[in-house]
């Protein structure tokens, strides 16, 4: 899984529009139901920062995306036009990938020398 997640800073009296321009049933997510890889969007309101928005684009992959959006450069910039209308700031926090545990670490596996001094183990990693 992928996820694009940017901040917004709304400005006063858009909060509504934008709402329903960035929201799960706006203008872009109808673009991103174009591509069988797109899964969701939510949009995220900081009540104590009422300006404060927090979008999350949910994608099967990063690839995936990217693809999209290269195809789709057009449309991008039309909405995007429509979105620096509403908004005071926007600022891309980052591109996050699902951190995938397909193994368990084992306890039992300590890091001993042959001697059986422990003096030698490895901090577990993460």
């Amino acid at each position: 899984m992928f996820v694009a997640l940017w901040e917004f800073e709304v400005k006063p009296g858009c909060q509504e529009r934008f709402q329903k321009v960035y929201g799960p049933g706006g203008d872009w997510a109808k673009l991103f139901r174009n591509d069988a890889n797109y899964q969701a969007t939510r949009l995220l309101h900081d009540p104590a920062h009422p300006a404060i928005f927090l979008t999350l684009d949910f994608w099967t992959s990063r690839q995936a995306y990217e693809s999209f959006m290269a195809s789709h450069a057009a449309e991008y910039e039309r909405l995007d036009a429509l979105g620096e209308e509403l908004t005071r700031r926007e600022r891309k926090i980052g591109w996050f990938e699902s951190v995938e545990h397909s193994r368990k670490p084992n306890p039992s596996k300590r890091s001993e020398n042959k001697t059986g001094d422990r003096g030698t183990q490895r901090k577990p990693t993460r």
